[in-house]
């Protein structure tokens, strides 16, 4: 049986991470409707206030930049002020940028890592502690197929996501005995705006047309489409309600790797 969620409502307290569109919204809709207030983060305000709307819970709308070291921290105590301690980080926020790696400059190197693993650390970091101290806590980064096999163009964003899979398998390691989860979703290629830029990459390395770069990205998920937000945020709440599950790289990837 999954293991429920705390059952105070003051313990109901999740914090997702680009929460303004895409995966992050629909993660957010969806802890909604499992009861959880939800504090919401990512840099445009407007688009934070669009999925609070989406939300039949009570929401935090706190808008800064993942980029910022002082975020995290800035973040989690408005969270703490406001409801409590976190109990449920979801780590969305990222992003992918492509160049061949002969042409992969350091400072793409280094913003790459820093959005994508270093972020995220700061964020698991900063709200352990009271996890533990209370007992339960769910950890859920979104990752990435990427995490799991190399992509061509894709040097950078493919070495800080197979780094977060890391940082997530030790952090379930050494909270094992605590109560708190760490898990990983790895997504193959989903239907967001993310995904559009990596067809206008397709388009820019290897000169296809926009509609053939689209298909060759359905078609590296054998089901033949791109994943829904939606399918990753059901993965994402099997995280939170099932607390056998630990230090997993759970693939959203319609079988292309299966392992």
């Amino acid at each position: 049986m999954p293991t429920p969620p705390p059952q105070s409502d003051d313990r109901r307290v999740a914090l997702v991470t680009g929460a303004g569109r895409g995966i992050g919204r629909a993660v957010a809709v969806r802890l909604a409707a499992e009861g959880y207030r939800v504090a919401l983060t990512a840099r445009s305000e407007d688009e934070l206030r669009t999925t609070a709307a989406l939300m039949a819970t009570e929401s935090l709308v706190l808008p800064a930049d993942m980029l910022d070291p002082t975020a995290p921290d800035t973040v989690t105590a408005a969270v703490e002020q406001a409801w409590g301690p976190v109990s449920v980080l979801v780590a969305n926020a990222g992003a992918g940028s492509s160049a061949p790696v002969a042409k992969l400059s350091d400072d793409l190197w280094a913003s790459q890592l820093e959005l994508n693993l270093t972020a995220p650390f700061r964020a698991v970091r900063r709200v352990v502690p009271a996890m533990v101290d209370h007992g339960w806590g769910r950890i859920v980064v979104v990752a990435s197929m990427a995490a799991k096999r190399g992509e061509p163009y894709l040097g950078a964003y493919c070495a800080a996501k197979h780094g977060v899979l890391g940082l997530v398998r030790a952090a379930a390691a050494e909270l094992a005995p605590t109560g708190v989860t760490a898990n990983a979703v790895c997504p193959a290629y989903v239907d967001t705006a993310m995904t559009e830029g990596a067809v206008g990459a397709i388009v820019k390395f290897t000169g296809r047309s926009p509609a053939d770069a689209l298909r060759f990205l359905e078609q590296k998920q054998p089901i033949g489409r791109l994943i829904t937000v939606d399918e990753v945020a059901e993965t994402v709440w099997f995280c939170v309600a099932n607390g056998g599950l630990n230090g997993q790289g759970i693939n959203v990837d319609g079988g292309a790797v299966q392992g």
